[in-house]
């Protein structure tokens, strides 16, 4: 918790002098996003104000805006936590997953987004390479991402980053990093080659294998019977 925090004194600067608490909400959900913050982990509102240079009261209406988010929990009289999530909870998110990113396969990409995509695979490899499996997993965050803003939606674009921060959450279930992440590096290599070739039907068959792969992985972790 103390580092995580410590590194939010960096982030002083998107907050600047109209601060409000959708953009610290931001700020903590991208925190989310790149796995600094754990379910079941509490929040200090304390320690995160003064580090935020925020006031509480603007804390705890960002608390309450990732609560509407599923990404933290209120619990009375003891605090505000990082959400646990359930295998159902899996399930779920990736039944959302399969809907945005069949789409997005489907269509022709942007130069600009395949642009994206392509620096999301190159950090992963650049990450794995370095035995850095936290980054490796934040690059494959902003890969799906990526994906998804080929639909040209920016409430789809909303959508997927809430639910990628749910998905990040999820990844703490994983006790080895590396088992779980390394194989994706590669398969993100090659879907991404099926998008470039224009191969959509490809793309989007690739796709269901991957998510019902990675699904099956997850629920796994939560529910060894399953």
């Amino acid at each position: 918790m103390d580092d995580a925090v410590a590194d939010l004194e960096r982030e002083r600067s998107r907050l600047g002098r109209t601060s409000t608490a959708e953009r610290v909400a931001d700020i903590l959900r991208d925190r989310i996003i790149e796995g600094f913050f754990e379910p079941g982990q509490r929040l200090s509102e304390e320690s995160i104000s003064e580090a935020l240079g925020v006031s509480r009261n603007t804390l705890r209406e960002s608390f309450r805006l990732l609560g509407h988010e599923r990404l933290l929990d209120h619990r009375l009289n003891r605090g505000v936590f990082v959400r646990v999530l359930s295998a159902e909870d899996v399930a779920d998110l990736y039944r959302v997953r399969r809907v945005l990113q069949d789409a997005a396969v489907r269509r022709r990409p942007t130069g600009a987004a395949l642009a994206v995509i392509r620096e999301a695979v190159a950090d992963a490899e650049r990450s794995a390479a370095a035995d850095d499996w936290r980054g490796v997993g934040t690059a494959n965050i902003r890969f799906h991402q990526a994906l998804v803003a080929m639909n040209g939606s920016p409430r789809l674009d909303e959508t997927m980053r809430q639910l990628l921060a749910e998905l990040r959450l999820v990844f703490h279930v994983m006790k080895n990093p590396r088992t779980f992440h390394e194989p994706f590096v590669v398969l993100n290599r090659k879907l991404l080659e099926h998008i470039e070739a224009g191969r959509r039907d490809e793309a989007a068959a690739f796709l269901a294998d991957y998510l019902d792969h990675a699904e099956r992985l997850l629920v796994h972790a939560y529910d060894p019977s399953r």
